[in-house]
Parts: C-alpha cells; sequence; structure tokens
C-alpha cells in the first residue's frame, strides 16, 4: 500500500481518538477530523463513508488483533495469552478508555462480547466436568459478560491494577468456571 494513503489513514484514526477524548461523537464532525488530522475532507472520503464507517473500522481493526491474539492460547495457555490481551488493551488504553467511555461504547462493547463468546464456544467442554448438563447458552452469555465487564471495569476506573495482576486474576477466575 502507498505509504501516502497509510499515513492519511494513520492521521485521521488518531485524530478522530484525539477528538473522542475532548467531545462527544455527535458533536464531531468530519471536518474537525480533517482539520486535525491536516488532510482535506476529501482525503477523508477516500478512506471513510463517514465518522460511523471510520468508528467502526477503528473497533473492527482492533477485534480483529484480539481474536489474534486469543488464538496463541494454544501456544502459550490461558493465563499467558490472557497477560498478551491486557497488554494490548494496556498499549492502546487511549483507544479503549475512550470508547467506553464514549457513544461508541455500546457498538464496541456488543461486538466485543459477540467476539468473546466465539473463542469460548471453542474452549468449554459440556461433556463432562462443572459445565455438564448447563444449558450452552448462559455459560456462554454468563462468561462472555463476566470477562467483557472486567475489562470495561478496568478501563473506566483508570487501571486500578497493572495489567499482569488483570490477567492472572482473570485466568484464576476463568479456570475456576471452566
Amino acid at each position: 500500500m502507498d505509504r501516502r494513503i497509510i499515513k492519511s489513514q494513520v492521521a485521521i484514526k488518531k485524530a478522530f481518538i484525539d477528538l473522542m477524548t475532548e467531545m462527544s461523537f455527535d458533536n464531531i464532525t468530519i471536518q474537525n477530523i480533517s482539520d486535525r488530522a491536516n488532510v482535506s475532507r476529501g482525503t477523508f472520503y477516500l478512506h471513510y463513508i463517514d465518522k460511523f464507517d471510520l468508528l467502526d473500522k477503528l473497533i473492527a481493526s482492533h477485534l480483529d488483533e484480539l481474536q489474534a491474539i486469543c488464538k496463541t492460547k494454544a501456544d502459550f495457555g490461558l493465563e499467558d495469552a490472557l497477560l498478551r490481551w491486557t497488554v494490548y488493551f494496556e498499549n492502546n488504553y487511549l483507544f479503549f478508555s475512550t470508547i467506553l467511555t464514549s457513544k461508541g461504547a455500546y457498538c464496541f462493547s456488543s461486538h466485543f462480547l459477540e467476539m468473546v463468546k466465539k473463542q469460548l464456544r471453542m474452549e468449554i467442554n459440556f461433556d463432562e466436568g462443572i459445565n455438564r448438563g448447563v444449558h450452552k447458552d448462559i455459560v456462554y452469555h454468563f462468561l462472555g459478560s463476566a470477562i467483557t465487564g472486567l475489562i470495561e471495569w478496568w478501563f473506566i476506573n483508570k487501571r486500578p491494577v497493572s495489567s499482569h495482576v488483570l490477567a492472572e486474576q482473570l485466568s484464576t477466575l476463568l479456570e475456576r468456571n471452566l
């Protein structure tokens, strides 16, 4: 891909996230984003349909990264995979803390929950053990809501514990319930 295209997209995404820390999503205009990114409105529209498309693409790219990290669980084990996840959250703190306290929170949260439930479907054994006889959808939603709720709590409360402690505690809780 052309470096100018990449540079424009990076500038637009950064400008958008910065603006979301300063004002509500509803008040952000394409002109605000273009001015902050130092690109023309036309350049913005070359890459995105509107600010909703930009938000969707930002969320999708982060969820893709998180899903790729989930695939490493088989190579690293649950706690190490969760640590990789929480470190990713910490490295992208501005985006996640902003999205979880803004208008995009519901959009992100619902997509994040679905991604987590999809991963749980691949991990949980219902043929034996503590989940035998429990309705699958109830388990998926219960654990998925717990995981996503904990991550949201961590961001909303400005990381009250380190990413390492969060991963360790989440791993312990999941091991007790899987």
